[in-house]
């Protein structure tokens, strides 16, 4: 099985001792901490971009936890150029974004590492189990990484477009400037995406007894170790949902100074492969499932149906799909597609052999088969994000306070203590801005 892998973003430098001012120097050292740790962040990040994929450390990233590169823009040549965005939340949102997709990473090297395990003839009962817990390792960060992504999109994207509205940088286009890695509808792709991916893993999971079982009698009839084929064509169904829908999402999303910046094409084809393939598999398996009641009244008929559809599908991908960069990763890919392809062709001509001979059904048009579809079923749930509490803030009255000791009653400064009284970092500040942020 080929990951989607994400080119993780660098960042630039910052010091929070330049926009956070200490009067009383209690926090001091608090604030050194943090900017040691997001330059810990920075480091790691950088040290990542000149590793070879197959020995990057995302786990260290995932632990380490103004300007930032745009990994997820559509840009000339493919590069990912720095910009500056404004205020902290835009960089809270930056980096929860590299901490989810560090997650996803992990998760495909995870299961890069274990290769076809439940194909493999000479492995054990034992042996099996104990790649099958692996693989549900990296189900688990997926739906973590799910999580992130949705906290980030329903939760601090909001709160840092709504702290742009509110503060004076809405009178300068180049402050206010949206990139579309901070698109709420493509964060949003990015949870359904993560949500597919742990879906997918968990089928694969489900079906390591039965594919074992397979190498050894392959083709039909099914093993008696095999799930139900409806229900691993509704459990497809919603990982096809899933692809769909953060398909959709990250082709609507824009960002830029005129909002007509797109998402990068490498991820948007890759969604739109996993959707024909995940399409092809649901309805190999409401085939084969119609196939094993084809004594039952037309049952016969729409099990050829949906095999041919599926067939079909398949077949679009045979050379590795559109969405595949780098030759390694293509040929997995076609690898894979070509299995299915034997597969799902085992199938058809069993089935079409039964009703040519026996059953002499009618094979329904797809419009009809599509009404047969069922509904989906979700056999994982995200796992929402909790952020962690702050090391360290100040009290009301430290953040209301000015440099003599007099209460603030500008209405402007009241609205920043408010902001950080509820954790929001006020919107103004930013890695081109000079004024500080008062303790």
């Amino acid at each position: 099985m080929s990951c989607y892998v994400y080119e993780l973003p660098t960042t630039g430098n910052i010091s929070f001792s330049e926009i956070l001012v200490d009067q009383t120097g209690q926090y001091t050292h608090a604030v050194a901490n943090a900017t040691a740790t997001r330059s810990s962040l920075r480091a790691l990040l950088k040290e990542s971009k000149r590793t070879e994929d197959g020995e990057r450390d995302y786990l260290r990233i995932i632990k380490a936890m103004f300007s930032w590169r745009t990994t997820l823009s559509a840009n000339l040549l493919n590069t990912s150029p720095r910009q500056s965005v404004t205020g902290l939340l835009s960089d809270l949102s930056f980096t929860l974004l590299t901490y989810g997709s560090a997650f996803c990473n992990l998760a495909a090297s995870s299961v890069t590492s274990l290769g076809q395990y439940e194909l493999e003839r000479a492995i054990t009962d034992a042996q099996r189990r104990v790649k099958d817990e692996k693989l549900n390792f990296s189900v688990q960060l997926y739906l973590k990484a799910a999580g992130i992504f949705s906290y980030v999109a329903e939760n601090v994207v909001p709160r840092w477009e709504r702290s742009l509205e509110e503060s004076e940088v809405k009178a300068n286009p180049l402050l206010a400037l949206r990139p579309v890695d901070l698109n709420k509808e493509l964060i949003l792709a990015l949870s359904r995406f993560a949500l597919a991916e742990a879906q997918t893993l968990a089928i694969r999971k489900l079906m390591s007894k039965s594919a074992y079982d397979s190498t050894l009698t392959p083709g039909p009839p099914l093993p008696k170790s095999h799930p139900s084929p409806k229900l691993i064509a509704k459990l497809s169904l919603d990982a096809l949902e899933n692809y769909a829908s953060a398909l959709s999402l990250a082709k609507g999303a824009r960002g830029g100074l005129q909002g007509n910046t797109e998402v990068t094409k490498d991820l948007t084809r890759w969604l739109g492969d996993e959707m024909t393939l995940m399409s092809a598999l649901s309805h190999k398996w409401l085939g084969v499932d119609a196939g094993e009641q084809s004594s039952t009244p037309g049952k016969a008929g729409e099990s050829v149906g949906f095999l041919q559809w599926a067939k079909s599908e398949l077949e679009i991908l045979k050379d590795g799909g559109h969405g595949i960069s780098g030759l390694r990763r293509k040929e997995k890919r076609k690898q894979r597609v070509v299995e299915e392809i034997s597969s799902t062709i085992s199938f058809l001509s069993h089935y079409k052999k039964l009703n040519d001979t026996l059953h002499f059904e009618s094979i329904p048009p797809v419009a009809t088969l599509q009404s047969l579809i069922p509904t989906g079923t979700a056999a994982v749930t995200m796992k929402p994000f909790v952020p962690p509490s702050p090391a360290f803030r100040p009290s009301p009255r430290e953040m209301t306070s000015t440099v003599d000791g007099k209460i603030e009653e500008e209405e402007g400064e009241s609205k920043d203590a408010e902001h950080i009284v509820q954790g929001e970092p006020i919107a103004s500040t930013s890695s081109t801005s000079t004024r500080p942020v008062y303790f």
